[in-house]
């Protein structure tokens, strides 16, 4: 038991921006975290693919493994910061393996929780140790704690907001530099907003989406769910969608929703339009806010940095503090066999108003086509902006529609795929209200 030790181990598996920022955190703040916990950390053993890589802080080279799986045989470790962040292989081997020895966990392993955290909570509660996972919602937000314990005795009914600050900082920056999709992203990884290499798990919307996951089963006290479920990125965003949308004092932001509707689970992440003046419509950067609806206490907002070590290495040390205070607590709030499973919302009713984006060829009759195909699907226009490029013969169309369906939408649409006078596929942006 931590409550009953003085000097407690750390192992740290996984030392890519965040965990070696997480290490560096841990050797400086040694004294400060003895003083406000009265234990002594000590750091036993590090483990990463690559012993001799330059890294950001230095390592101490002594207690390095290869194997991340014998530091748990060979040292007596109290606490260990999975920090590799895969959602298999040796990301779920080690977490496996420390709970059932009995060794408290802490990880910012989005993709880990949301495909096995129902198991490995089991786990935890079984061995009587705990696992953690503040940093894998919304960086150094503490959403996660706030609905376990600050928000207990509520009624939580919707969860909404910014949860990947990659994506808020690409959005925000295309809007203020007038730059592409693809060279704000090289400005998000040159500042560490974003992976070195392959940032695909952030612009198609699924990093946002384990998120969902993960707040669903904490904010309803359901086991996570495995539903299909609307997950679009902000890939297909170009420049031309953000200067339209501010002619329409409108703003594009990457929404993640999970909510109770008639008794049913509706999860979703999506680009939406959303108002400028609205809250949402000015967390700009690498901001994060998450947003709860709920009884008694109504609508809660959180917001902070959702990017990069410092606030991700914020949540875990959050972690660290309260394990070292010797709570053993239920992972997900309550125990794993009262959480229970829930019946999927059809996707297909989920309704909003559209912006559609045309590219066309400038020619007659080809509005009246657009139109006339939405209005057999009855999809009623609020908006038309038509924009012509002379020099190329063609044209941009934007039509705002009030309130429709997916099953309408997706219907109507799939018409377009196939006529020649239209250069490609619509954009699609659902208008969040």
């Amino acid at each position: 038991m931590i409550s009953n030790k003085k000097n407690i181990n750390i192992a740290i598996i996984g030392l890519g921006q965040i965990g070696i920022y997480l290490y560096n955190e841990l050797l400086k703040k040694k004294k400060e975290i003895e003083i406000k916990t009265g234990k002594k950390i000590n750091i036993v053993a590090i483990s990463a693919k690559n012993r001799n890589k330059k890294r950001r802080f230095k390592i101490d080279k002594k207690i390095f493994f290869s194997n991340p799986l014998k530091i748990i045989d060979k040292k007596k470790v109290d606490i260990l910061f999975e920090c590799i962040g895969k959602s298999d292989g040796i990301s779920k081997k080690v977490v496996e393996y420390a709970l059932k020895n009995k060794i408290n966990v802490i990880t910012p392993n989005k993709t880990l929780l949301a495909k096995h955290g129902d198991h490995l909570a089991k786990l935890a509660e079984t061995n009587h140790v705990n696992l953690e996972f503040e940093a894998s919602v919304a960086g150094g937000i503490p959403i996660l704690r706030t609905i376990k314990e600050g928000l207990v005795t509520n009624k939580i009914k919707k969860v909404y907001g910014i949860l990947n600050g990659t994506t808020n900082y690409i959005l925000s920056e295309m809007e203020n530099s007038n730059e592409t999709l693809e060279k704000v992203l090289k400005k998000a990884q040159k500042n560490g907003y974003a992976e070195p290499g392959d940032a695909k798990l952030d612009l198609n919307g699924f990093d946002a989406f384990s998120k969902v996951r993960i707040l669903s089963a904490l904010a309803f006290n359901i086991k996570i769910s495995k539903n299909n479920c609307i997950m679009e990125g902000i890939e297909n965003i170009e420049l031309k969608d953000i200067k339209i949308a501010n002619q329409l004092n409108l703003r594009i932001k990457l929404l993640g929703i999970s909510e109770i509707i008639n008794n049913k689970l509706f999860e979703t992440v999506h680009p939406c339009l959303v108002n400028k003046k609205s809250y949402i419509g000015n967390v700009n950067g690498v901001m994060n806010a998450v947003i709860t609806e709920g009884r008694p206490v109504g609508e809660t907002v959180l917001q902070g940095e959702g990017a990069g070590p410092g606030p991700t290495s914020s949540s875990l040390l959050s972690d660290l503090y309260s394990i070292l205070k010797g709570n053993i607590k239920y992972p997900f709030g309550i125990p794993y066999n009262r959480r229970k499973n829930i019946q999927s919302f059809n996707n297909e009713d989920y309704a909003n108003s559209l912006y559609l984006r045309f590219e066309v060829k400038d020619k007659p009759g080809v509005l009246s086509f657009i139109t006339n195909r939405l209005a057999k699907y009855k999809i009623s226009i609020k908006r038309i902006i038509q924009t012509p490029d002379k020099k190329k013969k063609t044209a941009t169309i934007v039509i705002v529609t009030h309130k429709t369906s997916e099953k309408n939408s997706k219907n109507c649409l799939s018409i377009f795929k196939k006529n020649k006078n239209i250069l490609k596929f619509p954009n699609l942006i659902r208008i969040y209200n």
